[in-house]
């Protein structure tokens, strides 16, 4: 097969990719941008296959030959495997497993990085030839890779809560990461050097068993309030093993993909760090957030306020204008069905109702925003924090549903509290405020919540798709 045909539909595969990250930038145009996506990654996958099958030649000169037929089996193989994989997780999993699902499929991208690293070495070692720029490549590569691989393995088992959300402090762990890098720089300048023989494959071996002891250690000091920030940020790491896989095997499009998928997401990883207060390297090195039990200073705020559905019903019922702020407790409940269905039960009674979303409500950079999209809630009534933080004060019922961390008070009131600075929903200005919240536990950040003592607001318990669905009712 002709490599300008293959290169010119690696081309077109990373333009469908550029396309797609546009389109998911929008509510609207979101789901056009999932399937180009699709179709991109088909295409690419389709022609590295006939590349494979047929061999490739420029001309009339061959580059590469065609596998043999047991090579070509295997490859087909795993391509119908792990399509039917992917295709029964996609359908199985629920938007609260989303979050760990994605963790592992970053997994996945790190542990394809390290094996590649560690095949092409292979196969330089068996020839005794060794570039020096493409052993620096493949070197760094499974570092990241083998990084991204352990890392993503924690994250998927705290977002399960198979493993305790607090963080790992072990002690001195902020120079045990700092040591581990200065390692792997001293690592990477002997393996350029001398990465042919024994002295080369102990280098590599030693690397490779750090960095998966850094990917482990380095998400295990994160706590549950950072996870938001630790899923994008290892979707950067997954986009730069990606990226570094294909200088290693000298693919054009694994390099701007992997490029497209790391920029894309240590952007994102900024923004998440910048709606939370904190810096890139405070999440790394702080170990915020717990299991429930309070960090820092308890304080009595007084006694809460209980509410039933039905005067909750009542409340609504005389009220104009109400603002729903989600969290990541409606989407333990899947309460998005039964809050779409408030929704127009208030908005069919002329309530002008709108959604308050906040950049790290959930576990998942997007997550409540692909919640309502999923319950057919209508994208214009869905506004993000920046645009509608000014609203509260002219609103009548805000309805908080297992929101916590997003909408604590003490972020602006509190200079001393562990999430002072952090940029909120800032529900409290509003005439009555209903929380919707299996019990008084802290949210992921383990801070104390003053909202839940204030006169303004009632707290109403339970399960919150059973609670909205019993003020549906009353209604």
């Amino acid at each position: 097969m002709s490599v300008s045909l293959i290169n010119g539909s690696f081309i077109v595969a990373g333009l469908l990719f550029i396309l797609a990250l546009a389109g998911l930038s929008k509510h609207e145009t979101s789901k056009r941008g999932n399937i180009l996506g699709a179709l991109g990654m088909a295409l690419a996958l389709v022609f590295t296959v006939l590349g494979v099958v047929f061999g490739t030649a420029s001309g009339a000169f061959p580059v590469a030959p065609a596998a043999p037929p047991w090579a070509i089996g295997a490859i087909l193989v795993a391509v119908a495997v792990g399509g039917v994989i992917g295709v029964m997780r996609a359908l199985r999993v629920e938007m609260t497993g989303m979050p760990e699902l994605i963790a592992l499929f970053h997994s996945f991208v790190g542990l394809a990085a390290v094996l590649v690293g560690w095949t092409t070495y292979a196969a330089a070692f068996a020839k005794g030839h060794f570039d020096p720029l493409h052993s620096g490549e493949l070197f760094i590569g499974v570092f990241i890779g083998a990084v991204t691989f352990t890392g993503s393995i924690i994250a998927y088992l705290k977002l399960s809560a198979k493993m305790r959300s607090a963080p790992l402090m072990l002690p001195a762990h902020n120079l045990l990461n700092l040591g581990a890098l200065v390692a792997f720089v001293v690592l990477t300048v002997l393996f350029v050097l001398y990465p042919a023989g024994t002295g080369g494959l102990v280098l590599l071996s030693v690397m490779t068993l750090l960095a998966l002891l850094l990917g482990l250690h380095l998400v295990a000091s994160i706590g549950g309030g950072d996870m938001p920030v630790v899923v994008s940020m290892l979707n950067s790491y997954s986009g730069w093993a990606a990226a570094a896989a294909g200088f290693t095997l000298d693919n054009d499009l694994l390099i701007i993909t992997g490029a497209l998928v790391g920029s894309s997401g240590a952007y994102l990883s900024y923004i998440m760090c910048k709606a939370m207060n904190r810096s890139f390297i405070s999440v790394i090195a702080g170990g915020f957030g717990s299991d429930g039990a309070v960090v820092g200073e308890q304080k009595d705020y007084g006694e809460h306020r209980e509410i039933s559905a039905a005067d909750a019903a009542d409340l609504l019922k005389g009220a104009s204008s109400v603002i729903i702020a989600p969290g990541y407790g409606m989407a333990v409940a899947q309460a998005q069905g039964t809050v779409a269905d408030l929704t127009s039960r208030l908005q069919a009674q002329g309530v002008n109702v709108r959604f308050g979303i906040h950049p790290v409500a959930g576990r998942l950079p997007g997550h409540m925003n692909v919640l309502l999209a999923e319950a057919k809630v209508p994208y214009d009534i869905v506004l993000e924090m920046d645009e509608i933080n000014e609203d509260f004060a002219e609103t009548d019922v805000v309805l908080v549903i297992g929101a916590n961390d997003t909408v604590n008070p003490a972020a602006s009131e509190d200079p001393a509290s562990p999430i002072a600075g952090m940029p909120v929903l800032e529900v409290w200005k509003a005439a009555q405020v209903i929380v919707f919240k299996r019990s008084m536990a802290t949210g992921y950040a383990g801070v104390q919540n003053p909202l839940f003592f204030k006169e303004n607001t009632t707290m109403l318990f339970g399960d919150a798709k059973e609670r909205v669905a019993d003020i549906v009712s009353a209604l």
